[in-house]
C-alpha cells in the first residue's frame, strides 16, 4: 500500500484543512466542499485526511462496519450477537464520477432472488464508507442519478436498494468530501446545500511558498516513506489534539449570545432553511473544541459563518460565492451584547481577548495547521480579465476603441424563464434534462435481452420468456424455474442533456444598448435554461470581419455568463463566418463526444454583411447544418415596426425554427413548439 502525502506537509490552506479538521472534531458538521483551480492540494489534502480519523472498532465479519456498541438491528449481515470485534483504521472510500448506480449502493442477484428467494447482496461505495469518509473527486461532473442516491443516504444515514419487490436497507452514515473545479461547471443546489462547509483554495503567488510546495512535493516523490517519518510527530500531535477535541466537544456551551449571533448572521444574508443555523452552531462548537475551550466566542461564530454560508447565497450559477465581511462584522457586533465568555465572568465582550491558548478559530500552532481567516478567495477574472473586455481591432487591424463602428460592452437585462428548447427524435447522450434519449432511468418502453451485466430487470417480460418452458425444465413445484437466458433488461426512456451552442450576433446593426442589453438577457436566460438540464454550453460570437469561439464547450454557464457580459459591438456582419465557425466546433465535439447531440442557437436579427454575395455565402453556410441534420434555432433580434424578416429566411436555410425575442419568453402569450422542428422541415 503507498504512503499518503502527510496531512501536516501540505503548504498553506489553512481554511482547507481547518474545514477538514472540524468535521473529523465533529463529524456532524457535514462536510466539506473544496472549489478550487486545478493543482491546489485539494485531493492531497482530503486523502491525506484518513490518517487522522480515530480508529473505529467493527463488528467482526460485518461488511457494513457496524458498531459493536450499538449494531444495526437491520444489518443485512446481523443480527449480531454481543462478542467480538476489531479495531481498524477510518475508511476513505472514492467515488469515481463514472461509477454506476450499483457500484455506488450495491447490488442484488436477481436470478438468485427470483429462482431460490435468497437475497443475496453484494454492499456497494455506501456501505464501505460508513463511518468513514466518502470522498467525490470532482463532485460537479456527477451524474443526476448518482446525485439523488447520495441525497437520499446523506439525508437518511441509510440505503436503501429496490429491486422488483426485493429490498435491501443498511446504515449509511458517512462524511461526505467533494472537491471540484468551478471551470467545469456547477453543482446541483440540493447537493450544494448538503456540504456543510465550503472553502475556496487557489494556489499562492508567494514565490518563497510556491518553492517550498515544490521542494516538499520532489521530496515525498523520491521517498514516500522517509518523507512520512519526518512528518511522524506532526502527525500524531494533530491525531492526539482531534482526539482530545472529540472528548471536550460535549462539554462545549453554546450560550443564548452566540446562538443569538448565528440566528441574526443567517437572517441578515438571507440563507434558505435552517439548514445554514444549525450547520453553523455545529460548527462554532467544534472551533471551541478544536482551541480547547468549553465556550463559543463570538470570534467562532464569525469563522463559522465564513465556513457555512457562502455556497448558500447563491441565488443562481452566475452569482459568485462569497461573504460581505463587513456586513458580517455589523450583524454580530449589532446582535452580540455579552458574550458568554465564562460563568460568572462579568467583563465586557472578550473579541479583543483570544483566551488562554491563542485562537478561537482554529488557529495555528506547533500542532496542527491554522485556521486564518477561512475566507473565500476574491473572485478575479482569469488572467487579468476577458479578452473580450479589450478594444478590439477592425478590418485594418487598427483599434477602434471608441470609433463609431465600436461600442463597447453594456449590461445584460434581467434573464427570465424561457420555453423549452428540445432536440427531436430519440438520443443515448449523457443523462440530463432536455431531450428525450434512452437512458438507465425514466419510464419503462419495453425490454430486451441484456448486454453484459442485468442492472433493471423487466419482470413481465422475464416471466414471459420463461414460462413456455417449465414442462421441459421438469418444474414440479410453486417456484418459477428461471434460467440466464430468461432474463429480459428493462428499456427506458428519460431526458438527456445536450451541447447548447450559441452563436451570437455582435454586429454594429445589433449595437442599439436598449436592443442589445435585451439580447444578453436572453442568451443569459437561454444560458440558465441550460444549466438546469445539464447541458454543455458553448458561445461563438461575429462581428467585424471574422467569427470568434469566445468559449469552447464546456460544462462551465457561469463562464459563458462572463465572456457575454464582456461582449463588445459593432463593424459588419459576417454571419457567414459565425455558421462556418460554429459547424467546425460541431465537427470537433462530434469527434470528442458522439453520442451527445447538439442544438445551435442563432442570435441575429438575418442581416449578413460585408465581403462579395455575404447573403448567398450566408444561405450555404446554413445548409450545411441541414445536410448534417443539426437541430437549429433561431432567436429573431430584428425590432421596429418595419421587419425584414431575414431571420426567419435563414432558420428556413438551417432546417429550424424561429422565434422572437418575446416568444422565448415561458409565459408569452404566443405559442412555441418545444422541439425544434428541423427534421420535419427538411421532410416538407
Amino acid at each position: 500500500m503507498s504512503t499518503p502525502f502527510p496531512f501536516t506537509a501540505v503548504v498553506g490552506q489553512d481554511d482547507l484543512r481547518l474545514a477538514l479538521l472540524l468535521n473529523a472534531v465533529s463529524p456532524a458538521v457535514g462536510g466539506v466542499l473544496v472549489r478550487g483551480e486545478k493543482g491546489t492540494a485539494k485531493s492531497t489534502a482530503v486523502r491525506a485526511l484518513s490518517a487522522l480519523m480515530p480508529a473505529l472498532d467493527v463488528v467482526v465479519g460485518c461488511r457494513f462496519s457496524c458498531d459493536p456498541g450499538s449494531p444495526d438491528p437491520a444489518c443485512p449481515d446481523g443480527p449480531h450477537e454481543p462478542g467480538a470485534f476489531e479495531t481498524r483504521p477510518a475508511r476513505t472510500v472514492e467515488l469515481p464520477v463514472g461509477a454506476s448506480e450499483d457500484r455506488l449502493v450495491g447490488a442484488l442477484d436477481i436470478e438468485r432472488a427470483l429462482a431460490e428467494g435468497v437475497k443475496a447482496f453484494e454492499p456497494g461505495l455506501l456501505a464501505d464508507a460508513h463511518r468513514g469518509i466518502l470522498y467525490v473527486d470532482e463532485v460537479n461532473l456527477l451524474h443526476d442519478h448518482l446525485v439523488d442516491l447520495l441525497l437520499d443516504a446523506a439525508a437518511m444515514g441509510a440505503s436503501y436498494v429496490e429491486r422488483e419487490g426485493v429490498s435491501v436497507r443498511h446504515a449509511a452514515r458517512f462524511l461526505l468530501v467533494g472537491t471540484m473545479n468551478p471551470e467545469e461547471g456547477e453543482l446541483r443546489p440540493q447537493l450544494l446545500d448538503r456540504f456543510g462547509l465550503t472553502v475556496e483554495v487557489a494556489a499562492s503567488r508567494e514565490p518563497d511558498l510556491r518553492v517550498e510546495v515544490v521542494r516538499r512535493r520532489l521530496a515525498y516523490d523520491d521517498d514516500p516513506a522517509a518523507f512520512a517519518a519526518r512528518w511522524a510527530d506532526e502527525e500524531t500531535a494533530v491525531r492526539t489534539r482531534i482526539a482530545a477535541a472529540r472528548a471536550l466537544l460535549p462539554s462545549v456551551r453554546l450560550g443564548d449570545a452566540a446562538l443569538r449571533q448565528i440566528a441574526a448572521t443567517c437572517a441578515a444574508f438571507e440563507v434558505d432553511g435552517m439548514r445554514a443555523d444549525i450547520v453553523m452552531a455545529r460548527t462554532a462548537t467544534a472551533l471551541a473544541a478544536w482551541a480547547g475551550r468549553t465556550d463559543v466566542l463570538a470570534e467562532d461564530v464569525r469563522q463559522a459563518a465564513l465556513l457555512a454560508l457562502p455556497h448558500r447565497r447563491r441565488r443562481n450559477p452566475f452569482d459568485a460565492p462569497g461573504l460581505d465581511e463587513d456586513k458580517l462584522d455589523e450583524t454580530l457586533e449589532e446582535f452580540g451584547g455579552r458574550d458568554d465568555c465564562a460563568p460568572g465572568d462579568d467583563a465586557g465582550p472578550p473579541d479583543d481577548d483570544p483566551g488562554d491558548d491563542g485562537r478561537g478559530d482554529g488557529g495555528p500552532d506547533d500542532d496542527g495547521p491554522g485556521g486564518g481567516g477561512g475566507r473565500p478567495a476574491p473572485d478575479a477574472a482569469p488572467d487579468g480579465g476577458d479578452a473580450g473586455a479589450r478594444p478590439e481591432a477592425g478590418q485594418d487591424g487598427a483599434p477602434q476603441p471608441s470609433g463609431p463602428s465600436e461600442r463597447s460592452a453594456v449590461r445584460a437585462a434581467e434573464p427570465f424563464r424561457t420555453k423549452v428548447l428540445s432536440v427531436p427524435g430519440i438520443g443515448e447522450g449523457a443523462a440530463g434534462r432536455r431531450s428525450r434519449a434512452r437512458t438507465e432511468h425514466g419510464r419503462t418502453t419495453g425490454a430486451r435481452r441484456p448486454r453484459g451485466a442485468l442492472t433493471k430487470l423487466h419482470l413481465a417480460a422475464t416471466v414471459q420468456a420463461a414460462a413456455p418452458h417449465q414442462r421441459a425444465r421438469g418444474r414440479s413445484g410453486p417456484g418459477l424455474v428461471v434460467r440466464r437466458d430468461d432474463l429480459r433488461q428493462a428499456t427506458r426512456e428519460g431526458r438527456e442533456g445536450n451541447l447548447v451552442l450559441f452563436v451570437v450576433d455582435a454586429s454594429g446593426s445589433m449595437a442599439a444598448r436598449q436592443r442589445m442589453s435585451a439580447v444578453k438577457g436572453a442568451v443569459l436566460s437561454l444560458l440558465l435554461d441550460a444549466y438546469q438540464r445539464r447541458d454543455k454550453v458553448g458561445l461563438v460570437t461575429f462581428r467585424g470581419a471574422a467569427a470568434d469561439l469566445a468559449l469552447p464547450p464546456t460544462s462551465s454557464v457561469d463562464a459563458a455568463a462572463v465572456r457575454l457580459e464582456s461582449l463588445p459591438t459593432g463593424g459588419r456582419t459576417p454571419l457567414a463566418a459565425g455558421l462556418l465557425k460554429a459547424h467546425d466546433v460541431l465537427r470537433v465535439e462530434r469527434l470528442r463526444d458522439p453520442a451527445r447531440r447538439a442544438l445551435v442557437v442563432v442570435v441575429t436579427d438575418g442581416r449578413a454583411t460585408g465581403g462579395p454575395e455575404p447573403v448567398a455565402l450566408a444561405g450555404r453556410a446554413a445548409r450545411l447544418f441541414a445536410a448534417d441534420g443539426v437541430a437549429c434555432v433561431v432567436v429573431d433580434c430584428e425590432s421596429g415596426p418595419v421587419r425584414l424578416g431575414l431571420a426567419g429566411r435563414l432558420a428556413d436555410e438551417l432546417g429550424g425554427a424561429a422565434v422572437t425575442l418575446e416568444e422565448l419568453r415561458a409565459d408569452s402569450i404566443a405559442g412555441l413548439v418545444k422541439d425544434v422542428q428541423g427534421t420535419s422541415r427538411r421532410a416538407a
